[in-house]
């Protein structure tokens, strides 16, 4: 029987040695650097509360995913989407939505020159495209860009939109923009995945259900290795090799790599992440209904709040408290990077009582989760990454899958498609790896019709 490596027990690692078993022609080992599964897509306890990093909301336009999903956990609850913009202390709709409470809170002022710069941006659109602004102006018009984008994606990104490709707004904003938000609020019939009224969700957070993925991994008889971390890696050794490890390490860990190649791959820029796990007697602002907060407030530094009870009330160990994740972005080795867990959950603790959403005095306990490497940039070399790509498609026993694998802001559903698109491709002899590529760049996909 033919061996396959699979790099990376995140949700496209272990969907791939799922779909490999499912069938039995080809033994997968997958081996992961951590000790725990899921990859961005776990959960983590803490003092018997449990936090999903990032937060992950289980609904795709693709009917596999879903029936997937259902397959391995079919009794996943069915959760109400709410998400909203903290900005100027007032509360907003996320997706920003036309509505009284939009109008009251920027006034009629704004909301006037908001309309006038959209109507100015669909008569006179930027034919080309070079950067996240030139994008976000074509849709959304400069003074809704300047309201409620800006501040908040130079927030995650730690650089200047202007310096971040357009490709990005493809892989996330996708098709979204004012037509579509005013389509939604009539009808309330598109797919469009900012846009979703509910969503499905494991009751344990997203690592309950990978575990159970692994756990079927190995009473299929597959293999997994945590604590393994590759740093060499010789591709004649395996049938196939299957990586979702970040690009830059991959080729690090390859032999007579090209200096051209080396030197795109380390030029490949990653944000990474840190939540602040906060449990809470009470909040300032009443009972909210809010999955996420986007904090678009100019003076913190935190960029979203996640209250973890309207996820699910079971990662809440005491159901009569408030269990909340500070979310902020940073560069690894960057000062906020470096703080101890005690200075940054002060510092966190601060700015949530800066934003009027909580006070010190009724915090109960904290945590610090660092992950790095969360968020394949943009921007670095990646101007040049269709060249690094070819060189690595060319290899015929090795395919690319996952977020980080293909430098490629996916999320945990495209991760998915891309494990199935490779398995596929070695079930089937193909050398064609575009199928793996195009998920997550169609606009059908994107659209849903």
């Amino acid at each position: 029987m033919k061996t396959a490596l699979i790099i990376g027990a995140g949700p496209a690692g272990l969907t791939a040695a799922f779909e490999f078993l499912k069938k039995g022609d080809i033994h997968p080992t997958v081996v992961e650097q951590e000790n725990f599964v899921g990859g961005i897509s776990r959960t983590v306890e803490h003092n018997g509360n449990r936090m999903d990093i990032g937060g992950h909301r289980f609904f795709s336009k693709n009917n596999w995913v879903m029936e997937w999903w259902n397959t391995i956990y079919g009794d996943m609850m069915l959760r109400p989407r709410l998400s909203r913009i903290l900005y100027m202390r007032k509360f907003f709709d996320y997706p920003v939505s036309l509505n009284a409470n939009t109008i009251k809170g920027l006034g009629l002022w704004r909301m006037a020159k908001i309309g006038t710069s959209y109507l100015k941006s669909s008569l006179f659109q930027i034919k080309t495209e070079k950067n996240l602004q030139d994008f976000m102006l074509n849709r959304f018009g400069k003074e809704l860009y300047l309201t409620f984008f800006k501040d908040y994606t130079e927030k995650v990104w730690g650089i200047p939109c202007e310096q971040i490709s357009a490709e990005w707004g493809a892989q996330r904003i996708k098709g979204l923009s004012i037509a579509k938000t005013i389509k939604h609020a009539l009808f309330k019939n598109t797919k469009e995945t900012s846009l979703i009224d509910e969503f499905l969700y494991p009751k344990l957070g997203p690592g309950d259900l990978w575990q159970r993925v692994a756990n079927k991994i190995l009473e299929m008889g597959g293999e997994i290795k945590f604590n393994t971390k590759i740093e060499k890696l010789n591709l004649k050794e395996y049938d196939y090799v299957l990586s979702s490890m970040p690009i830059k390490d991959l080729i690090n860990a390859l032999e007579d790599v090209p200096p051209n190649i080396k030197e795109i791959a380390n030029g490949l820029v990653y944000r990474d992440f840190i939540t602040v796990g906060v449990l809470l007697e009470k909040l300032e602002v009443g009972d909210i209904k809010d999955n996420w907060i986007y904090v678009q407030e100019s003076d913190v530094k935190v960029g979203r709040l996640q209250i973890f009870n309207n996820w699910s009330e079971h990662l809440v160990k005491d159901k009569s408290k408030i269990w909340l994740g500070m979310e902020y972005f940073a560069n690894e080795g960057d000062d906020l990077w470096n703080l101890s867990e005690r200075v940054f959950s002060k510092f966190a603790i601060s700015e949530l009582e800066k934003i009027g959403m909580a006070k010190k005095e009724n915090v109960l306990d904290s945590v610090v989760i660092k992950v790095p490497k969360a968020y394949p940039a943009y921007f670095g070399t990646y101007n040049k990454f269709g060249e690094l790509k070819a060189w690595l498609d060319g290899i015929d026993n090795l395919f690319l899958i996952g977020r980080n694998g293909m430098h490629k802001y996916n999320n945990m559903d495209h991760s998915m498609l891309s494990a199935k698109e490779a398995v596929n491709a070695i079930r089937y002899g193909s050398k064609d790896k575009s199928a793996i590529w195009s998920v997550n760049s169609e606009e059908d996909y994107h659209e849903g019709k």
